[in-house]
């Protein structure tokens, strides 16, 4: 039994290397992107520029993930159209990029329900002095509502991305 699990142990230790250290595809130089779509069933984030999809990136969510935000505090990612409103290069994840949420519908639908929407959802990478974390980030769902990537994606994204740049979230 000792040595199943030994051999167990280390076919997860190799696998983990392995999926840490294989190189995934790098945003094309010089494109620019146009639109972003995230997926959250799949947790994937398409970039596109010009029509086609250029890369797609693994995503995390908010520790909630299941429906569409609906107050401060609420740990959901937002659902509907937004743009791309601001970009911080001094975040306390890595960098990030801001979303415009709450929208009018957003602001709306809180006030039905006399509940503050929230704010402050961004794409951005790890907490700083964490980013040796790398994609091993991805295993779950862990921001408070923002959209997680690995610290060099969110740097391809950063400089890639302009602000109004729209971005659509689905469930």
């Amino acid at each position: 039994m000792k040595k199943l699990t030994l051999v167990i142990l280390t076919l997860l230790i190799l696998t983990g290397t392995v999926y840490y250290f294989f190189p995934e595809k790098k945003l094309p130089i010089n494109k620019k992107i146009d639109k972003l779509v995230v997926v959250k069933g799949t947790r994937t984030m398409d970039a596109y520029s010009n029509g086609q999809i250029i890369k797609t990136y693994k995503i995390s969510l908010g520790r909630a993930p299941i429906g569409d935000k609906e107050f401060e505090g609420d740990k959901r990612t937002p659902e509907g159209q937004y743009r791309i409103n601001d970009k911080n290069p001094t975040s306390g994840y890595h960098k990030n990029l801001g979303i415009s949420y709450p929208n009018k519908r957003d602001i709306e639908e809180a006030d039905k329900k006399k509940l503050k929407p929230g704010g402050e959802i961004k794409i951005h990478g790890i907490r700083n002095g964490l980013g040796f974390i790398g994609k091993f980030q991805r295993m779950f769902d862990w921001t408070a509502g923002c959209i997680a990537l690995t610290d060099e994606e969110v740097d391809e994204l950063y400089y890639t991305v302009e602000i109004g740049t729209p971005i659509i979230i689905l469930p």
